[in-house]
Formats: C-alpha cells, sequence, structure tokens
C-alpha cells in the first residue's frame, strides 16, 4: 500500500520537485499551500508523514503543526529556510518529528522520510505483541500506542511515546542521550543532543505531577535519563 505524503510549502516550484522525486519511489503525495489548507487536509486524512513548511501564509508551519498534534502523532517533519537553531527546537517545541533546512537536497530528504517510515513501521510491528506495561498510575499501551497516567489519557506524538516505552520497557537503565538519540531518533538521525532533552522536558510537562520534581522519567546527573518504577 503506497505511504501517504502532505507536502506543505508556499513555493510551488518546491513542492512541484518535492512531489515528483516522492512519487517517482511510489508514494502518494498530496499538496498543500498554506496553513490552513495543511490542517484541513490532516484533519481529513491520516498520513503517514507530513513536511511542513515554517513559513506560510494563514497559519505559520507551528501553528499548523501544534494544531494537528492536538487530534494526531502522524510524524511531521518541519521545512525552515533558516539555519537558526531557535527554529528547529521551537519546531520541535510544538511537536515536530524533525526538520530539515533549505536549501536541501532531495535526496536527503527521501532518505529522511524513508528512515522515519521506517522507525514508525517497525514502531507498530513491535506494538502487535499486544504488550500493557503497569507502573504505579501509569500504564502504556503499546499495541493501540496510547498512555493513561491515572486513568486520565496523555495525547503523546510518536517520538514522546518511543522515548517514554524505551525508558519504561528497561526501568532503572540509564541511557545516555547519544543513545537516546541513535535509539529513538536512528542513527542516520544529523540532529545534536539537545533534541532529547526538549523530548524529554515535553514528556515531563505532560505526565509529571511536578515536572521540576520528577516521579517517573529521572535524570542521572552527568550521564543520562531513566525510567524509575
Amino acid at each position: 500500500m503506497a505511504k501517504k505524503v502532505l507536502v506543505v510549502d508556499d513555493e510551488k516550484l518546491i513542492v512541484k520537485g518535492i512531489r515528483f522525486s516522492l512519487e517517482q519511489d511510489g508514494m502518494e503525495v498530496t499538496c498543500a499551500y498554506d496553513g490552513e489548507e495543511a490542517l484541513k487536509l490532516a484533519q481529513e486524512t491520516a498520513f503517514d508523514m507530513i513536511l511542513l513548511d515554517i513559513m506560510l501564509p494563514k497559519m505559520n508551519g507551528f501553528e499548523v503543526c501544534q494544531a494537528i498534534r492536538e487530534f494526531s502523532d502522524m510524524p511531521i517533519v518541519m521545512l525552515t529556510a533558516k539555519g537558526d537553531d531557535m527554529d528547529k527546537i521551537l519546531g520541535l517545541e510544538y511537536g515536530a518529528d524533525d526538520y530539515i533546512t533549505k536549501p536541501f537536497n532531495i535526496l536527503e530528504v527521501k532518505a529522511r522520510i524513508k528512515a522515519i517510515m521506517r522507525r514508525t513501521s517497525a514502531g507498530e510491528a513491535k506494538a502487535d505483541a499486544g504488550k500493557i506495561v503497569e507502573s504505579g498510575d501509569l500504564r502504556l499501551d503499546c499495541e493501540s500506542r496510547r498512555l493513561f497516567v491515572s486513568d486520565r489519557e496523555i495525547n503523546l506524538t510518536a517520538k514522546e511515546f518511543d522515548l517514554l516505552e524505551l525508558l519504561v520497557l528497561n526501568p532503572g537503565k540509564v541511557y545516555s542521550r547519544e543513545n537516546l538519540l541513535n535509539l529513538v531518533w536512528g542513527y542516520e538521525y544529523p540532529g545534536d543532543v539537545r533534541t532529547v532533552d526538549v523530548h524529554v522536558r515535553r514528556l515531563r510537562e505532560k505526565i509529571e505531577p511536578s515536572p521540576s520534581e520528577p516521579k517517573y522519567v529521572h535524570t542521572k546527573w552527568g550521564v543520562g535519563y531513566f525510567y524509575q518504577k
């Protein structure tokens, strides 16, 4: 079954180029040229991947990403014309899974898309085991990829879930930020360890009663992060 990709950019030549290249690889590509159109399409279709430009008419990429995260964890890769680190980290804060800086090589874009899709597919295959992990007030359903804390469902992004699942399934094991980057994002991921810190902070804000005094995801100073039952 063809993978469905939504490409969002107000520069039509860029959209045309990406669409042509992805379709050559057998993907089904839908295009949008402003934020409102992108959000509407994302509400109507479960895409396997969204390539989302930051600078868009009507709604910018950050706003679209944040709105999509209210109802879906479909992978989102932000496209930014700026090399500014703040834009990249801000994109992750809003729930993006990855970012690519313009100008980019289309081969890099395709490689990044395929890497994320492979990890997503691997996560779905692993989840088929139907494992449910319960630890105190926390219940992780690996099959449906849903998290409940005190019987209240918490909406996580795909990467937040992958990160928490790895830690929960290996309680007490301390992972360095480099290890987490490799295991959750993949060895081919070009980002840096601050990506891990952003996701851990966002995860704590969602699941911890007091994020500054974590109950579940702990820091081993100078080493990394671990989950405590």
